[in-house]
């Protein structure tokens, strides 16, 4: 092994320090979760808990291998705003904080109406702060005295290579994620940007993912015990880490990625920005590449409603595990069509922003959360873990419209679900006309990390690298369900008939 690679991937949950050698194999990683910091009644991001956690993994890590560069992936929808000393002037709050329907009000009022500043930004309408933009106004707003010591506002992963060099610099992909934040028509800072007054503060040209932001600091030198010139990469907004894998992979083949977790990203690489006029005031919008080309991208909270629902339907009926396939189950479902699992357990998070969380059953409405929530479903614990499987398929059928699917464009599933045998066989089945990939990188985000990591070390290309590590597209065999078209008009009609 000539070198090492550190990888950093920040999860929203999930932190993780990652080692890969230089043909792009992990060795070796740490992880750990961080609670938030409540900072008046506010969740917020422990910066200074993460930073000497990283700071202590990578001092172990530095003594075993010969590391010489170091790149991070993170989480969207995170900026922080930081003062004259490098680290943040203000809290850094959760994405997740609702500031309730006022603030948005006044954001809007303010700011723009969501229409046109999604047709400028390529970004969304979102409740909470998924936002950033949002997350800047709240924050001056809540800490107004701090704010007046803000020098620069940077994006998540960019603050994180501040910390690691002394340096600022800003790159594509998370520019171009969902913020307000950047003109995608005009490639410049938004008037977004400009209204909140952080222009100064920000950066207007963007770098690759792959480039320098610089070698590490003296202090992160002596505190880690890595060489003085281990460079430190501009680093990769998460979602567009985990493409770069195919990208390596599959040239300029058309590909869908359908990357599951907490967040269900669909993503998909396009050659011209822009929306058509009914794709406004819905929840698409566009990411910007590590190349600097255009994503069209779909999102909502898949494995957070997964999680969250089974485990309700597991607490109440005693059972600890899931069931598997069982075929005459899903289409007595599909056939009878008067049980109905619909979004959204966070408001406004995903494709049906007007829906709210609730089993529809025999054409009544049971809200889930309620105190008198009791469809008759629940005693029957299969029913009800279909219908959840069943609500996943018809989210993601949604988002991948949203996302500009045609025909023929190839689906590859990563992530937790392509553990789940009925969600593939029932998505592989209702896609026609598109074959359905399942593939087995665990943790794309980071190996896409590590990837641009070594084509700053090693001056390769992307494609260059795609010898150096494996993917295999397994594809997902398709059964005949001509019930589910016919369920899935049924289950829109039930999840749009809030939005009256």
């Amino acid at each position: 092994m000539e070198y090492a690679i550190v990888v950093f991937d920040i999860g929203m949950t999930n932190k993780k320090i990652a080692i890969y050698d230089d043909t792009l194999r992990q060795l070796d990683a740490k992880y750990r979760v961080f609670e938030p910091l409540i900072i008046k009644g506010l969740p917020c991001h422990d910066l200074d808990a993460i930073e000497e956690w990283f700071i202590g993994g990578v001092k172990e890590f530095a003594a075993k291998y010969p590391i010489k560069a170091l790149a991070v992936s993170g989480h969207g929808a995170t900026f922080v705003c930081v003062g004259k000393n490098g680290k943040n002037a203000l809290p850094c709050v959760y994405y997740t904080h609702e500031p309730g329907d006022d603030f948005h009000r006044r954001f809007y009022d303010r700011f723009g109406k969501p229409e046109e500043l999604q047709a400028r930004t390529g970004t969304p309408a979102f409740m909470a702060m998924i936002n950033p933009a949002k997350g800047i106004f709240f924050a001056q707003e809540q800490f107004g005295d701090d704010f007046k010591n803000v020098t620069a506002v940077l994006p998540y992963t960019q603050y994180w290579g501040l910390r690691f060099t002394g340096k600022i610099g800003v790159e594509s992909t998370y520019m171009g994620n969902h913020n307000y934040l950047w003109d995608q028509v005009d490639h410049t800072l938004s008037s977004v940007a400009h209204n909140l007054g952080i222009a100064p503060f920000m950066q207007d040209k963007l770098a690759r993912s792959w480039d320098v932001l610089g070698n590490i600091s003296g202090e992160l030198a002596e505190k880690t015990g890595l060489p003085g010139e281990t460079i430190v990469t501009m680093g990769i907004h998460d979602s567009n880490s985990a493409l770069l894998p195919h990208f390596a992979k599959k040239g300029k083949q058309k590909f869908i990625l359908n990357s599951t977790g907490t967040w269900c990203v669909i993503m998909n690489p396009v050659e011209k920005y822009g929306f058509a006029s009914d794709e406004l005031g819905k929840v698409v919008f566009f990411n910007i590449s590590a190349f600097g080309t255009p994503i069209k991208t779909a999102i909502f909270l898949g494995g957070l409603e997964f999680e969250t629902w089974s485990q309700f339907f597991m607490k109440r009926s005693g059972r600890g595990n899931l069931p598997g396939w069982e075929e005459e189950i899903y289409r007595l479902l599909l056939r009878e069509k008067n049980l109905f699992l619909l979004p959204e357990l966070t408001k406004g998070s995903g494709q049906f922003p007007f829906s709210k969380a609730r089993i529809v059953e025999n054409g009544k409405d049971y809200y889930f959360g309620s105190e008198d929530f009791a469809p008759p479903c629940l005693g029957d614990f299969e029913k009800c873990i279909a219908a959840l499987r069943i609500s996943l398929v018809m989210q993601t059928l949604t988002a991948l419209e949203r996302a500009g699917i045609e025909s023929g464009c190839e689906v590859y599933t990563e992530g937790g679900f392509r553990r789940d045998e009925v969600y593939n066989r029932l998505l592989a089945s209702a896609l026609t006309n598109n074959k359905v990939f399942l593939t087995d990188i665990s943790e794309a985000s980071a190996l896409g990390a590590a990837m641009t990591a070594k084509m700053a070390l090693s001056g390769k290309s992307l494609a260059d690298l795609a010898g150096d590590f494996e993917i295999s597209y397994k594809e997902q065999e398709k059964g005949s369900f001509p019930e589910l078209e016919v369920y899935r008009q049924a289950w829109l009609a039930e999840a749009e008939k809030m939005k009256d």
